[in-house]
C-alpha cells in the first residue's frame, strides 16, 4: 500500500481493475486485504475492461 492514506482507495481500485482486466487471481490473504480496504472506499468505482 502507498504510504499516504489518501492514496489507498485509488491504489485498491487500480489493483482490482488490473486483476479483473487481465483475469488474474488473488489468494485468500490478498482477497481479504482488498475487501478490508475497499470497505472504506465506498465512493470508488471499478470498471472492468477485459484485455484484448
Amino acid at each position: 500500500m502507498p504510504s499516504l492514506p489518501d492514496a489507498h482507495c485509488r491504489h485498491v481500485g487500480e489493483w482490482t481493475t488490473t486483476k479483473l482486466r487481465w483475469g488474474l487471481t488473488a489468494d485468500l490473504a490478498e482477497a481479504d486485504a482488498l475487501k478490508v480496504y475497499s470497505e472504506v472506499c465506498e465512493a470508488s468505482v471499478v470498471h472492468d475492461t477485459p484485455a484484448p
